[in-house]
């Protein structure tokens, strides 16, 4: 008999989407993925919380338009119970969502607040090696004079979970420099199966939340506790900092802007293009409109008036002082 050929393993998008600013950005990522990427193996899924006791106000998407626009770009709704942080710590809902997915396929997560710009079938995952965005910077552990150093804080995280702190850290680095730990933005992560990295996520999260070790006694843990929780869980499924190779996510493929006024300040020009391109038709315009950073960043002009405050050949290092020089003119919205 013939042999049919290998169909294609699909990977399974996840982004989170909810009442408010994560229910426009869900469709600005759906959009740009739908522009950006062809190849059909990626499916998106955008996962919901449910309204329950652990939210203040109701989460689900809003207006109606707005999820049948989500839909119409090939958008999964997705509706997950939230049973551990809900309103306390709305980061929690990248760990919860994971349990909604379909369980033993592949999958990456992306903040919502993420542009796709190229083919995401041509980035070289490996999916037996998770990873997460380099593009971070050294925002915890904030070592206090006579507290506890970066070595001490994190070894007392992976003596927490059984982990080898010593194959974690970047030799190449200085000591007690903040690089020669294993440390991620948790605007993207990956692995092949969605429960098998939620499981793991949510343990270690919820074990450090409650019950923190004595190392972190100076340490705040909102809103850091999800990248405080991730390196962890990628050490234990055996990836790491180099898992991806550099230029494709945080770079050609993906833009994880962070905010609109962010997005026009630093990002290229092609981002720009690609981002008023997908915005532009009517129908979409009218939903985006009725978010007010999108309104006047995108559709009245200001988010050019914000770029032309910055040479984006010589930017600064840092985040901050961009966001002071924002704020200063009068330019900063979330």
């Amino acid at each position: 008999m013939a042999r049919h050929p290998a169909q294609p393993e699909t990977v399974n998008i996840l982004i989170v989407g909810q009442m408010g600013r994560l229910a426009y950005e869900a469709l600005l990522f759906a959009l740009s993925l739908r522009h950006s990427t062809k190849d059909p193996r990626f499916k998106l899924f955008v996962a919901e919380p449910r309204s329950g006791p652990m939210w203040r106000t109701d989460p689900t998407i809003r207006p109606e338009p707005l999820r049948e626009m989500l839909q119409s770009q090939g958008a999964t709704i997705l509706p997950f119970q939230t049973n551990h942080f809900g309103s306390d710590y709305p980061y929690g809902n990248k760990i919860e969502a994971l349990f909604a997915m379909p369980k033993g396929e592949r999958f990456i997560f992306f903040d919502t607040d993420t542009l796709v710009t190229g083919e995401l079938g041509d980035v070289p995952f490996d999916f037996s090696r998770p990873s997460a965005s380099l593009r971070v910077e050294g925002t915890w552990p904030q070592i206090e004079l006579y507290g506890p150093g970066y070595s001490e804080i994190w070894q007392s995280l992976y003596n927490r979970f059984g982990l080898n702190f010593e194959s974690s850290l970047d030799l190449e680095q200085p000591d007690e420099y903040w690089r020669r730990y294993l440390y991620f933005n948790a605007g993207f992560f990956y692995y092949t199966c969605p429960h098998v990295f939620g499981q793991e996520f949510l343990e270690m999260a919820l074990s450090i939340w409650k019950e923190p070790p004595p190392e972190l006694v100076c340490q705040q843990l909102m809103p850091w506790l999800d990248q405080i929780a991730l390196p962890l869980v990628i050490h234990k499924l055996g990836g790491g900092r180099n898992a991806l190779p550099e230029g494709y996510l945080d770079g050609q493929t993906t833009v994880h802007y962070r905010n609109m006024p962010l997005l026009f300040a630093r990002e290229s020009d092609a981002v720009v293009d690609l981002l008023e391109e997908i915005s532009a038709p009517n129908p979409i315009k009218r939903l985006l409109k009725d978010y007010e950073p999108f309104k006047r960043m995108i559709y009245q002009n200001r988010g050019h008036k914000v770029r032309d405050l910055f040479d984006r050949e010589h930017l600064p290092t840092r985040e901050q002082p961009i966001r002071q020089k924002i704020k200063k003119n009068g330019f900063w919205m979330v």
